[in-house]
């Protein structure tokens, strides 16, 4: 459908840019670039991936552009982004330019959605617009336009909105709904209960749902199979996934409390998720697309080859960082490793108080993920340093040091002050060690598929993208890997290109 022409990215583009120079915003280029190709993809009704660069997302410097041209579009349109995304938009991106421009298109959040007949722009969480996808009566409409920002996180959201659980609570409801079963379930639930715990505990607390512990589930899905329609939902979608080799399972341990929660995902989502895009327009934004500069696994994947792609790079002026990568230091799963990397590490912190820390009391970031570890460095810095340093809690205190893993970091760097120095121990490759991504690879081995290319590598990648951002909004961030990997193995030039634009120095520079 035509609506007017052009005319309405001529008014998208005079109104942002009028708005823009009357508040003073910060100069980003591609502002109206944004606004136009986002408005010429709703009114022809064509889809468009629109690809920026790390800091861009982090700083969400695309987001008035894509709200400005929903505003003045005739069309009703659908927004899918993380909740704090969404709560920024209707707390200041929508008050400000509404409030300027007097445009009145109804805003809703899923709780206020009053039905089809309403028009306007619904504003809806991943796990909102999932959930509802799935639900034998969905509710929000399927066929209006749809804006999907962090479209970069869609297999995630996929795989987790996909993911089947099964909790204690969960035995309760099934012995309920076979009275005339008690023992046998019981005696299947003590059976995988000795099976889980008596492997000796790990740092994850959990174990992969292997095959003896899967043999269990399907006696007890034997044993009630004549009633099988009598099951509750939550067992009869996992015995449903359980019979589906696209699917790897772990389960979750709490020793203290002698209970466990049993999981399933599938492995492969692609499919999923692409057909969450099938008959309707969509405009996605994102930043981190894996290891190719034109996001081209993700675009097949998503059968998107054919859209509309324009990637909107780093500026080397704004975004490049200082990157240090110290040689000659153990690799990561050697034994010397962490008394080399504390050595290093205390090394830079005291050339940094010299320095930096009285003028700066932004905080330093030390990211190390292995639980143990972390909490040993942790332990031997506190005691030179005291309490600047604190291990993966906020607020940090001023000059401090926050010592976290990569979750941690990810899930809190948006309300965290700007690192003077972010330093990363190991990269993020997921951990074989871990039984989840070790049910992930066995999955990827038994298709005889490249595990680490069509996983550890783009996950790792994606991760060091987003973590980083945040240092890009600092002239001169400077980043130290200490993770020799980078300079010693094959696909360390893969990673290293993909946090272009950096500057690599022989040292980190203090003086400033």
């Amino acid at each position: 459908m035509n609506h007017g022409g052009n005319v309405i990215e001529a008014q998208v583009h005079q109104q942002l840019y009028a708005f823009l120079k009357h508040q003073g915003e910060a100069h980003w280029p591609h502002h109206l670039t944004i606004a136009r190709l986002v408005a010429r993809a709703l009114r022809l009704e064509r889809s468009a991936l629109l690809q920026v660069s790390p800091l861009a997302a982090y700083q969400g410097r695309y987001r008035l552009s894509y709200l400005a041209s929903l505003l003045f579009s005739p069309q009703s349109a659908v927004v899918v982004a993380p909740l704090p995304i969404l709560q920024q938009i209707l707390l200041v991106e929508m008050q400000r330019f509404r409030t300027w421009t007097q445009t009145h298109k109804p805003l809703y959040r899923a709780q206020d959605w009053p039905g089809p007949s309403a028009g306007g722009i619904l504003l809806l969480s991943p796990q909102e617009w999932l959930a509802d996808l799935q639900a034998a009566v969905p509710r929000f409409p399927s066929d209006w336009p749809l804006i999907l920002d962090g479209a970069d996180q869609i297999e995630t959201w996929t795989r987790q909105a996909l993911t089947r659980r099964l909790t204690g609570q969960d035995w309760q409801q099934l012995l309920w709904a076979f009275p005339g079963k008690t023992a046998a379930i019981r005696d299947i639930q003590v059976a995988l209960t000795h099976h889980i715990f008596q492997h000796p505990p790990n740092p994850y607390q959990a174990v992969v749902l292997d095959g003896a512990k899967q043999s269990l589930l399907r006696q007890l899905q034997l044993q009630l199979q004549p009633m099988m329609d009598q099951s509750p939902l939550p067992w009869r979608r996992f015995w449903e996934d359980l019979a589906d080799q696209n699917h790897h399972g772990w389960v979750e341990i709490n020793r203290e409390q002698g209970q466990f929660t049993l999981y399933l995902a599938p492995t492969a989502v692609w499919p999923q998720a692409a057909a969450l895009l099938q008959h309707r327009t969509a405009v996605l934004l994102g930043s981190s697309f894996g290891e190719a500069d034109d996001a081209l696994r993700f675009r097949q994947e998503m059968n998107l080859e054919d859209v509309t792609y324009v990637r909107f790079a780093a500026e080397r002026q704004g975004e490049e960082i200082q990157l240090f990568l110290p040689d000659r230091i153990p690799m990561p799963n050697t034994a010397q490793f962490q008394s080399a990397l504390l050595h290093q590490v205390q090394r830079f912190l005291l050339k940094d108080l010299a320095f930096s820390a009285q003028e700066d009391p932004n905080p330093l970031v030390l990211i190390v993920d292995d639980t143990p570890m972390k909490a040993q460095v942790a332990s031997q810095l506190a005691a030179s340093l005291g309490s600047r340093v604190v291990m993966e809690t906020t607020p940090v205190p001023p000059h401090g040091l926050l010592i976290c893993g990569w979750e941690f970091w990810l899930s809190h760097h948006q309300v965290l002050p700007w690192p003077r120095c972010f330093m990363v121990a190991t990269l993020p490759i997921p951990s074989p060690e871990q039984p989840r991504v070790a049910a992930r690879i066995a999955y990827y081995k038994l298709q005889r598929l490249d595990w680490f290319r069509l996983y550890l590598l783009p996950h790792t990648i994606q991760t060091l993208q987003r973590a980083i951002a945040p240092v890009r909004n600092r002239e001169n961030g400077r980043v130290i890997i200490f993770d020799n990997r980078l300079l010693h193995r094959s696909y360390g030039q893969q990673i290293l290109a993909a946090l272009s634009p950096y500057a690599r120095v022989e040292s980190p520079d203090l003086s400033y």
